[in-house]
């Protein structure tokens, strides 16, 4: 089972986020306070779950959370001020969305702006490390593939269903075909050279 807090017995968020690496669609990002006595041994980071789990858990982490906030940076946004800045600044929308004011902040990753008036520590691969992270990222996960669930179906040719705007071949195929939508990061190579 994956730790439950870096400083034990605090009021404590983790934050992650997901959808970095994608040629179409927001960055989303979420933070979750967890109580102290939580436990799951079924939780994990995302990306070792599969969809139908991420979806239990998602069901668990929102009826147990202490409290929960998710947040979208949408494209525009990720091509003005870039998608690493656009990844912190959507954790810090997130973090912003929580009613409880967390007394210590965990973040995957190695970078993170810091947030006025609450530490934080970043952790590398947080997600599979402790509950909280793990949590956040299963729920920034979900919320993403709804997001891109719902636009696919105005723009199917994408196949945003199955890839979420990943760079898979058939999504290249169709940008090439198609050309960019407004969804698409118009800062990002959506074709190679």
């Amino acid at each position: 089972m994956l730790l439950k807090q870096i400083h034990k017995g605090i009021i404590e968020c983790g934050t992650d986020e997901a959808g970095r690496g994608c040629l179409s669609g927001p960055v989303t990002a979420a933070a979750v306070i967890l109580p102290l006595d939580f436990e799951s041994s079924l939780l994990n980071d995302s990306k070792k779950l599969s969809r139908k789990r991420r979806y239990e858990l998602r069901t668990l982490i929102e009826e147990q959370a202490l409290d929960y906030h998710v947040s979208h940076v949408m494209m525009g946004e990720i091509d003005q001020i870039n998608i690493l800045q656009a990844s912190l600044l959507a954790m810090h929308q997130a973090i912003d969305g929580l009613k409880l004011r967390p007394e210590h902040i965990a973040v995957d990753g190695n970078k993170f702006n810091p947030y006025p008036e609450v530490g934080s520590t970043t952790v590398i691969k947080g997600d599979g490390k402790y509950l909280h992270i793990a949590a956040a990222s299963i729920l920034a996960k979900t919320y993403r593939d709804d997001y891109m669930a719902a636009i696919a179906l105005e723009h199917p040719e994408y196949g945003w269903e199955q890839n979420q705007g990943y760079p898979t071949k058939k999504h290249r195929a169709a940008i090439k075909k198609y050309g960019a939508t407004p969804y698409h990061r118009m800062s990002f190579k959506l074709l190679p050279d």
